[in-house]
């Protein structure tokens, strides 16, 4: 047994590990407490299912993405820039969980069963991120005042290039072409005439 007292963060990193290993569909709290040489119980203590464990891990996850975004947001650069590099590092962040970290992806993508309000806390999150943006291209004259509050349309005109369930899709070569025939709609219906 650990001689010292367990914390969250230790038994996060092993979920962590243990996801990649085994699998979201074969990972156990038992293994997570294996490989911390603890009981299950002890993990227990923490998170009071595997299904909370996983919401866990999974919310560390995406929180680490909203906090790599917000660099994009905080720049003093025109609303349009940020707003189509804030796009991108979305996608691009997406893709590479997808392609380096398969299994964790893979638990991300199995979240909305487990903990749907860890999705919903993420998409909010970064929703915030994209009307802060849009309400700076307001207040600097580069977009119109209805782009105010457009944040959710600007995200599901999106979803397609960043959500899990469209991780298929993500091997078409032109699969960065679409995305810029959607930027270009959405500019259009931005932008100030």
């Amino acid at each position: 047994m650990a001689a010292e007292p367990l914390t969250r963060e230790q038994i996060l990193a092993a979920a962590k590990e243990a996801l990649r290993r085994y699998g979201p569909a074969k990972t156990t709290v038992v293994d997570v407490a294996q490989s911390l040489g603890v009981s299950h119980g002890a993990v227990y203590r923490h998170f009071p299912t595997k299904a909370a464990l996983r919401g866990a891990v999974v919310r560390s996850g995406l929180e680490s993405v909203a906090a790599r975004l917000a660099s994009i947001v905080e720049e003093e650069a025109p609303a349009v820039d940020r707003l189509h590099r804030w796009l991108l590092a979305l996608i691009d962040l997406k893709h590479g969980y997808a392609r380096e970290d398969a299994a964790l992806f893979d638990t991300y993508a199995l979240i909305d069963k487990d903990a749907p309000e860890v999705v919903r806390e993420h998409i909010e999150a970064l929703t915030v991120q994209l009307d802060r943006i849009l309400a700076d291209g307001v207040e600097a004259g580069e977009l119109r005042a209805s782009a105010l509050g457009g944040a959710m349309a600007i995200w599901d005109a999106t979803t397609r290039f960043h959500h899990p369930a469209h991780r298929s899709e993500w091997a078409d070569p032109r699969i960065g072409e679409y995305f810029e025939g959607v930027w270009e709609l959405v500019l259009r219906g931005l932008a100030k005439e």
